[in-house]
């Protein structure tokens, strides 16, 4: 690859550290999605010991990977995301993956292929990382930075996908009674 090339590469990549998410941080701030980002692969990192059969530098590309339709079109919310944002999505990012160098590209192309299909255990250990880090998030953030449907999505977000596996359905019911117990703690303020 040549150097402008690379440089080219970082700038687009670059962008994620700059578009906010809907999810804010413990200290009251928006989250990029590069931090989003970056909290799922330490997730994946820490969560491999668990799936010894499992290829995690592959689920653990993916996690680097799988929002990178948002530097061209910026965080849409999975609640407020239409069939059209998605295609948009994926034009974006099948236009970006094209401009790639040819050994990336096919790479990077096999990832989202991959994904997509969700059938093998790395696209479903991603997945199920995925929906855990937006839940877990959600409870590091202070209960006022939530909207009235977030109160109940919380409760239940990543349930379908986090099902295939035995410790994130324990990681998934924790998270669970964290939300459960952040809410109860707001009821009690207000009575």
């Amino acid at each position: 690859m040549d150097a402008r090339t690379f440089i080219d590469i970082m700038r687009t990549t670059g962008r994620l550290k700059d578009m906010t998410r809907h999810s804010w941080t413990a200290e009251g701030r928006h989250e990029s999605v590069a931090e989003h980002t970056y909290h799922l692969l330490m997730m994946a990192y820490f969560c491999r010991d668990e799936f010894p059969e499992a290829d995690m530098v592959r689920v653990m590309e993916m996690c680097l990977f799988h929002d990178m339709g948002e530097a061209f079109t910026g965080d849409i919310p999975a609640f407020e995301k239409t069939a059209a944002d998605e295609g948009e999505e994926s034009r974006q990012v099948s236009a970006w993956i094209r401009s790639l160098p040819e050994g990336y590209r096919g790479q990077v192309d096999s990832l989202f292929a991959e994904m997509d299909a969700m059938e093998t255990t790395e696209a479903k250990i991603y997945k199920a990382l995925d929906k855990l880090e937006a839940v877990i998030q959600h409870n590091e953030a202070d209960l006022s930075t939530w909207i009235p449907l977030e109160y109940q999505l919380n409760l239940d977000y990543g349930q379908k996908e986090t099902r295939f596996s035995e410790f994130f359905r324990e990681v998934r019911r924790l998270a669970k009674e964290d939300s459960e117990e952040k809410i109860a703690r707001m009821a009690k303020k207000y009575e």
